[in-house]
């Protein structure tokens, strides 16, 4: 008798053991999604050729919490139950407008070093342009501007329109798989 009590106290031992565990796991996923690195997996083409439909690694949640919004920064934004990654093009206090494939903040044109001009110019022969005109827009204090790279497929603030800085959920995108696609977009 004494044999089967020793083996129901181990059983019941080892269940809570795992159940601690269990939760242990949680609350440190938890801690590290809510303050350090996000999971994503990039799903569409608006940021093409930057990040591929597919895509997965995370983005850093510290950096957006610890250092400053700026310019040209990749972002993940909350949209209703979804996430989207766009890139930073406008700030509070900004104007941002396009004219001829060319976008102006604060009436003046800025260079987007970080597409792919090859792609741009045969998006332009494609489809006529690259970024359809815009009206100058007036960036309110505690919302962005966000576009995704692949402008003509991109749901982004030009059809939405902008963004609250407090939907932003991190910045800075480190791709690890597929291997071949490896990389840190900032």
């Amino acid at each position: 008798m004494k044999k089967i009590g020793n083996q129901t106290t181990e059983r019941l031992l080892n269940i809570i053991k795992m159940q601690l565990t269990f939760l242990g796991t949680i609350f440190v996923m938890f801690i590290i999604v809510q303050y350090l690195f996000y999971p994503i997996q990039v799903d569409g083409k608006s940021m093409d050729p930057t990040l591929h439909h597919g895509d997965f690694g995370f983005a850093n949640v510290f950096a957006l919490k610890h250092e400053s919004l700026e310019h040209f920064d990749v972002v993940i934004v909350k949209v209703k139950d979804e996430y989207w990654v766009k890139r930073v093009l406008a700030l509070p206090g900004d104007t941002i407008s396009c004219k001829e494939n060319v976008i102006y903040v604060n009436q003046q044109p800025i260079q987007e070093n970080y597409l792919d001009h090859e792609y741009v110019a045969q998006e332009i022969k494609e489809h006529g342009f690259f970024t359809q005109d815009f009206d100058e827009i007036r960036v309110n204090e505690g919302e962005v501007f966000l576009m995704g790279d692949n402008r003509y497929h991109s749901l982004d603030s030009r059809v939405v329109g902008t963004f609250q800085i407090s939907d932003l959920v991190a910045k800075d995108i480190y791709i690890f798989w597929p291997l071949n696609h490896g990389k840190v977009v900032k």
